[in-house]
């Protein structure tokens, strides 16, 4: 027996040479003068005489390192090595460590198990790692010549799930036969669950199957048993079935929502296929595809497709609807192209999609009335003062039905070019300040119903044009404090089609025809304005927190003329009458406007203000002070146009804003005033207000909004960066979040830690919660009418009674009519391994509610509970 605690290499030959090697010149065997022995000749050099006979292979191809703490013994009789206490053996990809090892030479068996400690605690368990493999085990039987192994009590985990084996036979590096199994990706000693087989094949990094199956909650049986099992295992995505959702309303019936098929098309696209139905016949689709391409492009497609039938055929409320919905969203790299650009965010369908379908759980979307997309192309000319921009528009009224479309527009500018400037680039004076600019926009609109959207004639009523605006200008200092910038502008306005009027005697009627051909128009202005800056300040006293106010006011006044263009118009007979003659403009229907009628020669005069305080800090230590904004701005605005033969002044424009409340309060304001008198009958007449017995200015407008956002101390220090861009992309959480269907909770913005299993600490005093809350206002009184609009408060917020249970709402009332508007509770529960939601719409016309109860391992997101009641809808 030899003590050592130092690290032995053991380089193990062949069987048949192996048995001479462990004797030891030490022995006593070799302490006697054998005749025998001296004169054996050499087994070795025996076998290299004879050609026939081959060097026989090796039974272990490697070396074996092995290692431990405290004990290494050598069994020399027996053949074997014994490593006790941090026990450790390394065999080609292999790696084994133990509190006991047990190397058995003859058999070539490596026998691991743990030990007790001084307390009597089983400790230092046997860990076998293969390659990328790793598993934990009460002990392990291996055998380094077919590199099979006998496992009891084995623990391993793949892709999140963690599998637990009685009795295990590893068949070879990949393949192992398991007895008594659970399967569980609870991370606790005692798992909240686990499926129950009998016996099961692994194949590592593939699959596991196994025979019948049973779920097992809190050590608890459950009825839910399957005859056999089936849990892929391979590494990242990989194409499989998509487990529908069930319900029921009251309009389709039963249903199944969501199932479908999910494809891996490459490792840069996905696609999933889902389907609906509905026992009353309804069907939908919808196609899902995500796409990422490093340092080059990423996007997302959605296709939705809806059939919806209400009520029963022959019924006098049988109605049929089909409904789409198209998205899509693209975004290039920056990395990818410095002088290029394309990017496209689309959202385009049928109008009643968002309001009918029963398989959409978009809130913000539900709430707005506006659809919009966008799709653009840039393009900068290297080594050219040109960039070029190739865009697509949409935008769509889901109330109206009306949809306006740029199908294409195109806009070419060039970057402001200053021919007179001195060498070097020098810009000293007025002449070399003279800046050029010139752009040119092409665009052809679109303006149809949702009736003839995707159809021929959605282009019947196109409109086109060209417009060139070319800019000459240029700014001077005067009086060291004033800033006089003058600037010339022209533009010219191609059309493909004018508007040709003509009197139809036998109708007595003006008819209005479209007459194609070109044409176009050409106008210009000119504009003077002068500028400053003033500042003011107020000190305080020293013993004052307060150290200064500080007022900046920024006075403006600019001219600008503009002739009279009336010329390009042209007359028309009004009536049977020959002398009723009337003009027209040919281009009043163009998408650039038609040229000015009469001389517009007009002053602007603007003021803005804004008021900063200079506050001590109440951190006697800190001696800077701090920048407090007392007042952001408050501003006026008017026009006098001196060309008009009454109602010279425009109304004044009045807007203020601030933050109040460490930036928690935002305030808002604006307000017109009139300084014009109105009749008897509201009109307005070319008489002050002030002559006409009121006050100096008239009040027309008004509105203000409030925005008030309040949390625990370091609730938004605590949240990730996912958590804020959500935040920022759901209207502020005003409106609540959206309804998300179970099998698309997963890796969808969820973030990446969403299993991560949150500490159960107390809270103390300390609950986290966030408030948000959205006042408007807006009085219009314009004609005599004094009347509030629209008067509402919104709000929202989310409160963590415990580490794992939150809570949220939103909502809102309409002070005005006294009314609730839309309205949201939400629950979830962390239950470590399972997730539970509950969304509830309580009442309104999209009342309803949506129940999950499902484990967070996207290996088993299909072992889940969730129930979806929809809203009753109306088809029209």
């Amino acid at each position: 027996m030899i003590l050592a605690n130092c690290f032995i290499n053991t380089t193990v030959f062949s069987q048949e040479i192996k048995s001479e090697n462990e004797l030891k010149p030490s022995d006593s065997i070799f302490k006697k003068n054998d005749s025998l022995i001296i004169g054996q000749k050499d087994s070795i050099s025996i076998i290299k005489q004879k050609d026939s006979l081959k060097k026989p292979k090796e039974i272990i191809e490697s070396i074996i390192e092995h290692s431990a703490d405290s004990l290494i013994r050598q069994d020399i009789k027996n053949n074997k090595i014994i490593l006790y206490k941090n026990a450790r053996v390394h065999y080609k990809d292999i790696d084994l460590t133990a509190g006991h090892i047990e190397i058995n030479n003859t058999n070539n068996i490596v026998t691991a198990k743990g030990i007790k400690d001084s307390v009597g605690v089983y400790s230092q368990l046997p860990v076998f790692k293969q390659g990328t493999q790793e598993s934990l085990q009460d002990t392990i039987k291996f055998n380094f010549k077919s590199e099979k192994a006998k496992i009891w009590n084995l623990k391993t985990e793949q892709e999140g799930l963690i599998i637990k084996g009685e009795v295990s036979k590893k068949h070879n590096d990949s393949v192992i036969f398991i007895e008594n199994i659970k399967i569980t990706s609870s991370q606790k000693d005692d798992p909240d669950y686990y499926i129950k087989i009998k016996k099961a094949k692994f194949i590592k990094d593939q699959k596991l199957v196994a025979g019948p199956s049973q779920l097992v909650i809190a050590d608890v049986p459950t009825p839910v048993v399957l005859p056999f099992a089936y849990i892929p295992l391979t590494k990242g995505r990989t194409s499989g079935f998509l487990m529908p959702t069930y319900g029921e309303n009251s309009t389709q019936g039963y249903f199944l929502q969501n199932g479908g098929y999910y494809f891996v098309l490459s490792d840069n696209a996905d696609l999933a296929v889902l389907g609906d139905i509905y026992t009353n016949g309804s069907w939908g689709l919808s196609a899902e595809s995500s796409y990422v391409f490093r340092y080059k492009f990423s996007g997302s497609f959605n296709f939705s497709y809806e059939n919806l039938i209400s009520s029963i055929k022959g019924f006098d409320d049988y109605s049929k609807s089909s409904n789409y919905n198209i998205r899509w969203s693209h975004s290039q790299d920056t990395k990818a192209s410095p002088n290029s650009r394309f990017s496209a965010s689309v959202n385009l369908g049928s109008s009643k999609y968002y309001k009918e379908s029963n398989n959409e759980y978009n809130t913000n979307s539900f709430l707005n009335n506006t659809l919009s997309s966008s799709i653009s192309f840039y393009k900068n000319f290297v080594d050219t003062p040109f960039n070029m921009t190739i865009s697509a528009t949409h935008s769509q009224n889901t109330n109206t039905e009306e949809i306006s479309m740029t199908l294409p527009s195109l806009q070419v500018s060039m970057d402001r070019q200053y021919p007179f400037a001195g060498k070097n680039g020098a810009k000293n004076n007025a002449l070399q300040k003279t800046g050029f600019t010139y752009s040119l926009a092409g665009t052809n609109k679109i303006s149809t119903t949702d009736e003839f959207f995707f159809k021929k004639g959605m282009f019947d009523d196109a409109q086109s044009g060209v417009k060139h605006t070319a800019g000459l200008s240029t700014n001077i200092t005067a009086l060291s404090y004033l800033t006089l910038s003058p600037s010339l502008s022209y533009n010219e306005v191609w059309y493909f089609d004018k508007l040709k009027k003509t009197y139809d005697e036998v109708e007595n009627e003006v008819v209005t025809d479209t007459v194609s051909g070109f044409s176009s128009f050409r106008e210009y202005s000119t504009s003077l304005s002068l500028s400053t800056t003033l500042y003011g300040m107020f000190k305080f006293k020293k013993n004052s927190r307060i150290e200064a106010i500080r007022h900046v006011i920024r006075p403006s006044i600019s001219y600008s003329y503009r002739p009279d263009f009336s010329y390009y118009n042209e007359e028309v007979q009004n009536s049977s009458d020959p002398t009723d003659i009337v003009e027209y403009s040919p281009f009043a229907n163009g998408i650039y406007g038609s040229p000015g009628s009469g001389i517009s020669n007009s002053l602007s005069f603007a003021l803005n203000n804004n008021l900063e305080a200079k506050v001590k800090s109440k951190d006697s230590t800190q001696t800077e002070s701090t920048k407090l904004v007392l007042l952001n701005s408050l501003n006026f605005s008017t026009s006098y146009n001196m060309a008009a033969d009454s109602l010279k002044w425009s109304p004044v424009s009045v807007s203020a804003g601030t933050t109040l409340f460490d930036n928690k309060l935002s305030v808002n304001a604006n307000a017109s005033l009139d300084p014009y008198a109105l009749n008897a009958s509201g009109t307005k007449i070319n008489t002050f207000n002030i002559n006409n017995n009121g006050s100096l200015f008239r009040l027309t407008s008004a509105g203000m909004t409030l925005n008030y956002s309040l949390s625990s101390g370091g609730d938004d220090k605590q949240k990730s960066q996912s958590q804020k861009n959500a935040d920022a992309n759901n209207s502020d959480g005003i409106f609540g979040e959206s309804s998300i269907a179970s099998n698309r909770m997963e890796g969808e913005g969820q973030g990446e830690n969403q299993e991560e299993t949150k500490s159960t600490k107390l809270f103390g005093a300390q609950i986290p919660w966030s408030l948000k809350i959205s006042y408007a206002l807006n009085y219009s009184n314009s004609i005599r009418q004094n009347e509030i609009t629209s008067n509402s408060l919104m709000f929202s917020g989310d409160l963590d009674l415990t580490p794992k249970w939150k809570v949220g709402f939103s909502s809102g009332y309409d002070i005005k009519d006294q009314g609730f508007s839309y309205t949201q509770l939400r629950f979830s529960r962390d239950l470590d391994s399972w997730k539970l939601n509950f969304n509830w719409v309580p009442f309104g016309t999209r009342q309803t509610y949506y129940f999950f109860i499902g484990i967070k391992s996207s290996m088993l997101s299909d072992l889940k509970y969730d129930k979806t009641k929809q809203s009753d809808k109306s088809l029209f």
